[in-house]
């Protein structure tokens, strides 16, 4: 009996990562898709692109607050039977999400989203580890990245192409009827997957008792929070500041999204290098400091959207690789933290762009994000940067 040739069999191994990777590509889609579609969305309720804004600001705060509670009472359900489920949860809000005749009921449908997201993201980068063949924990990583990436390429600006063609509500079905193809691709490829190292509410003072992982935690709520107020209303920003047409809008998204591809393939090369974050972080710092002047010309424009959309990738696989590292013993847990903290920092920032847009005004969006930026990198320099490679 003939055996099936090597990369066959190596392809094959790596198929229950790949269907994870296209179920991140869908929870990314919807996540984000609202920031292509807030004029929109806004319009069609009569509200103001900042009201519209709190779609992402809720959506962020309630996965970010039920990210840790949930990840805890669902500790011990089977993983595969457990996604099965939070997908199902998905398709339905979405359904809702279409038929909404108001916006509060569009906030409704969106909280039922984002439950299912606050399971889903913190068991998703530990399950492709345990799922990656030859223990290759970084490229697993760079898997779940390109899903996100894809989102951002093809997901985030088709949506946004649908939404302002048609109706938003058509945006939001198609990404329901695409999730249902999702649940059935993972419902054949993975295998069963018994709750492993998910970790308790008895981990907790362990965890909250490693430097490391708490000087992480900082990092990310911060530059989070600084990416987030000036990228939620980049739509907007690029539409008023810049006077740029919706179609060169969704071209910019499309090159923000490509350019996490790049950002994933710097990382794995260079994810050994130490001082690798620290330049990352400097090089998010300036490009929102020339968020404003990036408005002025399409090549600038284009030249900001792409080293943000690298340098943010660079940035959030630095962080998540390191809590699976520093708490490999409760994975589950610390990446249920992980994500309730990283959406703290969505909904954080798109409130304080908000806030900016409504008070002071668009312009100064990319000062106030630099500014977070700035802290961070401060922070990181003198203090956590010991803290983050004592491992």
């Amino acid at each position: 009996m003939n055996n099936p040739p090597k990369h066959r069999s190596v392809y094959k191994a790596w198929l229950p990562v790949f269907a994870l990777s296209f179920a991140v590509f869908v929870f990314n889609t919807t996540e984000f898709v609202p920031i292509g579609l807030l004029p929109n969305i806004a319009e069609s309720f009569g509200r103001s692109e900042a009201d519209a804004g709190m779609l992402i600001a809720i959506y962020a705060w309630i996965v970010s607050l039920m990210s840790l509670p949930l990840t805890i009472v669902t500790a011990r359900i089977e993983r595969r039977k457990l996604l099965i489920g939070l997908f199902v949860i998905f398709i339905v809000s979405h359904i809702l999400s279409g038929f909404a005749w108001n916006f509060a009921v569009l906030m409704a449908a969106r909280t039922g989203v984002a439950v299912a997201h606050a399971i889903f993201w913190s068991i998703t980068a530990p399950l492709a580890v345990r799922l990656a063949p030859f223990n290759n924990r970084n490229r697993a990583l760079v898997f779940i990245v390109v899903g996100s990436s894809l989102a951002a390429v093809l997901g985030v600006p088709i949506g946004t192409v649908v939404g302002q063609w048609t109706s938003w509500q058509v945006t939001f079905w198609l990404i329901g009827a695409l999730a249902l193809i999702i649940t059935i691709v993972l419902a054949v490829l993975l295998p069963k997957l018994p709750s492993s190292n998910a970790g308790s509410l008895k981990s907790l003072p362990s965890l909250l008792k490693r430097p490391a992982l708490l000087h992480i935690y900082l990092m990310t709520a911060i530059v989070i929070t600084s990416y987030f107020t000036a990228y939620t209303y980049i739509t907007p920003f690029m539409l008023q500041v810049g006077g740029f047409s919706e179609r060169f809008i969704v071209f910019l998204l499309l090159l923000a999204g490509s350019a996490g591809m790049v950002g994933s393939f710097i990382f794995a090369k260079f994810s050994h290098n130490r001082k690798l974050l620290t330049i990352a972080l400097g090089v998010l710092f300036l490009s929102l400091l020339a968020f404003h002047i990036s408005a002025s010309s399409r090549p600038t424009a284009l030249a900001l959207c792409f080293i943000l959309g690298a340098d943010f990738i660079v940035i959030m696989l630095s962080l998540q690789t390191k809590v699976l590292e520093v708490a490999h013993d409760a994975s589950d847990v610390a990446s249920s933290i992980y994500s309730a903290i990283f959406n703290i920092g969505i909904g954080g920032g798109a409130f304080i762009g908000g806030i900016v847009l409504t008070n002071i005004g668009m312009p100064s969006i990319g000062y106030f994000a630099a500014g977070f930026t700035f802290v961070a990198f401060v922070i990181f320099v003198l203090f956590s940067r010991r803290h983050f490679y004592q491992v």
